[in-house]
Parts: C-alpha cells; sequence; structure tokens
C-alpha cells in the first residue's frame, strides 16, 4: 500500500538572529544620530571662558611695538609684562550648543557663565565689539596718563560727561560734553573722586554739581536716586580727556576691553625710564586701571592664571578685588601677588626683579 505524497509547506520563522541584532544596532544609531543633532541645534544662553593668549606690553606683536612713543626719550628694557586674556565661546548671535556646554563643564580650566556676565544688555556681536573697543581705548588712555605721571610727567585732565541716563536726576539738566567743575563747591581733578563725592551720600540727598559748558561754568543742584547698584547716584558716566605732553599709542592688537590697564601703565612706566624694570623677569598680570592708579576686578581670573602659567611667566599680578576667587586656584609654579593700586604694582615689579618677592601681598 503506497503513502500518500506530502507536499514540504513554507514557514516564515521572521528575520533571523543576525537581522534582529542588525536591526536593533540601527535603531539605536538612529537615535544617537537624532540626539547628536538636538545637542549640536538646541543653543543655551551660557558663555564659556577658556584661558586665551598673552601679549607683552614692553615687547612687540605682530612686528609692531605695543608701546610707542613720539618726542620724548625711551629706554631699552627685558623680560616681558605680558596682559593676560580670556578666550570666549558664545554670544549675542551665537549661543552655545548642548554638546559645547556639557564640554565646558568637563573642561578643568573652562567656566560656563551665564551670558549676561559677559555681555551685559548688548544684544548684537557689533555691541559687543563696539563695547569691547570703547573699553580697550578708554583704558589705554588711563594707563598712559597713570604711566607718564608716575614718571613725574605732567598730565592735563578735564572730566567730560559722556553719557545721561534717561529718567534720572541728570536727565534733562546735565548734557554729554558738560566738564564737570565741581562738586558741592569742591574742585575735583579725578573721576574717582567726582562718583565718590556724589555716592558718598544717602538716597534722597541734594548735591551741586558745577560744570562748564559753552565756556560758561553753571551750578545745578540735583536729588540723588538709586541708580541700580544701591548707591546713590545722579545718572551719567563720565570720561576723562588728557592733554597728554606728548604722545603715546598703545597697540594691542584685536583684543577688547578694560582688563589691561595696569600692565599698560607699567609698560609706559618701563620705557620711559632708565634700565629694565622687570630685572628679566617674565611678569604676568591683569587688572582696571583707573585715571587716579586704583587697579579694578576683572572677570575669567582663573582662566588667565592658567594662561600666563602655561605662556611661561613666573609671577602673576592680580587685583586685590579678585582675591576670592584666586584663592585655592593658583596655578603650580605662578607666584600670584595681589595690588590695589598702581603704586602696588610697580613696587611689586621693583621687588620681584630685585629678588625680594617674600614679603609680597598676597591673596
Amino acid at each position: 500500500m503506497s503513502q500518500p505524497s506530502v507536499t514540504p509547506t513554507a514557514v516564515d520563522h521572521g528575520p533571523t538572529r543576525s537581522e534582529r541584532i542588525a536591526k536593533r544596532i540601527m535603531v539605536v544609531a538612529l537615535l544617537l544620530l537624532a540626539v547628536s543633532l538636538l545637542g549640536a541645534v538646541i543653543k543655551l544662553p551660557y558663555a564659556i571662558e577658556y584661558p586665551g593668549s598673552m601679549t607683552d606690553t614692553i615687547g612687540t606683536s605682530a612686528d609692531t611695538q605695543t608701546v610707542q612713543v613720539s618726542g620724548a626719550r625711551t629706554y631699552p628694557t627685558e623680560g616681558s609684562l605680558y596682559f593676560t586674556t580670556v578666550s570666549v565661546l558664545g554670544g549675542p548671535e551665537r549661543h552655545v550648543s548642548v554638546w559645547e556646554w556639557v564640554g565646558g563643564h568637563l573642561d578643568p580650566d573652562a567656566e560656563v557663565v551665564p551670558e549676561e556676565l559677559v555681555y551685559g544688555d548688548v544684544s548684537t556681536d557689533d555691541e559687543v565689539r563696539e563695547a569691547n573697543e570703547a573699553q580697550m581705548t578708554g583704558s589705554q588712555q588711563s594707563a598712559i596718563a597713570v604711566g607718564l605721571r608716575s614718571t613725574g610727567e605732567t598730565v592735563g585732565q578735564e572730566n567730560l560727561v559722556a553719557q545721561v541716563g534717561e529718567d534720572l536726576p541728570a536727565d534733562g539738566v546735565l548734557e554729554p560734553e558738560d566738564v564737570i567743575v565741581a562738586v558741592d563747591g569742591q574742585e575735583l581733578s579725578r573721576v574717582d573722586e567726582i562718583v565718590g563725592a556724589i555716592s558718598d551720600r544717602s538716597v534722597g540727598d541734594e548735591v551741586e554739581i558745577t560744570v562748564e559748558r559753552d565756556g560758561q561754568e553753571r551750578t545745578e543742584t540735583l536729588t540723588t536716586a538709586d541708580i541700580g547698584t544701591g548707591r546713590a547716584g545722579i545718572g551719567i558716566a563720565i570720561e576723562p580727556a588728557y592733554d597728554l605732553p606728548f604722545e603715546v599709542i598703545i597697540d594691542a592688537g584685536e583684543v577688547g576691553g578694560p582688563s589691561a590697564g595696569m600692565m599698560f601703565a607699567l609698560a609706559v612706566h618701563d620705557v620711559l625710564t632708565p634700565g629694565a624694570l622687570t630685572g628679566g623677569e617674565e611678569i604676568a598680570g591683569t587688572g582696571t586701571i583707573s585715571d587716579s592708579g586704583q587697579v579694578g576686578r576683572i572677570g575669567g581670573i582663573d582662566q588667565k592664571m592658567t594662561g600666563a602659567q602655561e605662556g611661561g611667566a613666573d609671577y602673576f599680578l592680580a587685583p586685590a578685588g579678585n582675591c576670592e576667587d584666586v584663592v585655592g586656584n593658583e596655578p603650580d609654579d605662578l607666584e600670584v601677588v595681589a595690588v590695589e593700586d598702581f603704586e602696588d604694582a610697580l613696587s611689586a615689579v621693583e621687588a620681584i626683579a630685585a629678588g625680594r618677592t617674600e614679603d609680597l601681598p598676597r591673596c
């Protein structure tokens, strides 16, 4: 008896194991690609500060002398007086990506900060550039004045109203280009003195401001207001205008901002006085300079110290106002000296040149 024939039936068992693995890998790859693209596309309102370059204020940059003097004798020098910089990633028109933000947090030499701490309330890259250029120009002029005065030169100065804040006490009373002559009848020659005389009172107190306009003096009585800093003010920005005895030009390249002022003032002093101020030492530093020689705090002190150490400096002059940021963050092999004003900075450099560093002020 013959057996019935059976026709085999094809059975679909689905994808093979290798096909399933390949599919899972593809899904994971697509997810990673999507996450990567989102990380690059999503922007965050932060800036990332990295150590920047250094420029020798008593040397040359791109074959151009940083400090150039016409009409007065200059002297050869040696060593270095570097101003330090911070390299910033981000900006009003170029927010950082998620991945850049993550990378900034993972980099021990970087600092991630809110954009407004770096750029204030400006909204375009052009405004940032213009503000930095204006700050650099003002810093250079004050540094030249301070440096010249430290050598015994006479530098004339007028203090002008640069801006008047809208809806503040000076609005409609004082005008840009008014020359401030006196506060409460006392003649004052420095911007610091004028600001201090106005702010050293309670909000709501009256203050008399004497200005010269179109060759005529006039005295206005204003009531101070809280100008947003918790201190009394009248809502003006003041800009010194100097009458220099000869021409001094500072070429800082493409760098902006006010924080090189102290180092510029030291360089002006050095090139106009006999001998090498540094004694051949490699000294870096940072700090704003006012017309009265006060050294002001700056941002990015950690990155500037790191940049100085990596650039080969042995000493670093830091504003005393930054000491809380300095302590515990000093790079190895970099001696950090705290300075309050130009005289402190000059004395520190002279002590370093003479090898007398044990009593220098530290943070």
